[in-house]
């Protein structure tokens, strides 16, 4: 916990850039009937019947202090599909970093040695090299600042049933331009000090 919060208090620094990355799934769902819209004196109404369409996932990446995010629309969530994301960020978002520093929980998925499942051990290799894993705690998924990115996609454009894969990149994709145009940046407030007091129950008793 304290090395997440430690990393936090970082001042931004374009050549070692803190990354958060989380997962979210999303069941997709064909309507039975069109929705019908409000009217005057008349609610919105959605059938409650609907057809499952399977699953998507998404791979959410945020740069608290850039106000910089992107949404990665998958199909599955394999550690090829992990690895993939971790090339985009090297290799695409960030060619000139020195060190990304990846904060993450402990999925089965999210290791360095995915990479090995997707490509050559030497280009694998070249990749890691480029990331610093930093782990949540286990059941502290809210250190995470990835979270609060995901809770805003959530209520902004999924709290209505999505019907394919491509309708679900549709919608996030207009939400990540319009949240990256308005640079929107997350100021995380609590430090290390503050969890050793509020979070004391949770640190060893030691015997003196």
């Amino acid at each position: 916990m304290e090395d997440v919060l430690d990393l936090y208090e970082q001042p931004y620094d374009e050549q070692q850039p803190v990354v958060c990355f989380d997962e979210k799934g999303v069941g997709l769902h064909q309507e039975v009937r069109p929705p019908q819209p409000g009217a005057p004196g008349q609610p919105a109404r959605v059938d409650y019947e609907y057809v499952p369409q399977g699953s998507a996932n998404l791979f959410v990446m945020v740069e608290p202090l850039a106000g910089w995010r992107h949404v990665e629309v998958r199909t599955r969530r394999t550690k090829q599909d992990y690895a993939a994301c971790l090339r985009y960020l090297a290799e695409v978002r960030y060619p000139q970093a020195k060190t990304i520093r990846l904060v993450q929980d402990n999925l089965n998925t999210h290791l360095a040695a995915s990479l090995y499942e997707a490509f050559p051990p030497a280009e694998a290799r070249r990749l890691a090299r480029r990331f610093e894993f930093h782990y949540t705690p286990k059941h502290a998924s809210w250190l995470n600042m990835a979270e609060i990115e995901i809770s805003i996609f959530t209520r902004g454009c999924l709290s209505q049933r999505v019907a394919d894969e491509a309708a679900l990149a549709e919608r996030v994709a207009a939400l990540e331009v319009e949240r990256n145009r308005q640079h929107g940046t997350i100021q995380w407030r609590f430090t290390a000090h503050e969890a050793r007091h509020k979070l004391a129950r949770l640190y060893p008793i030691l015997q003196t």
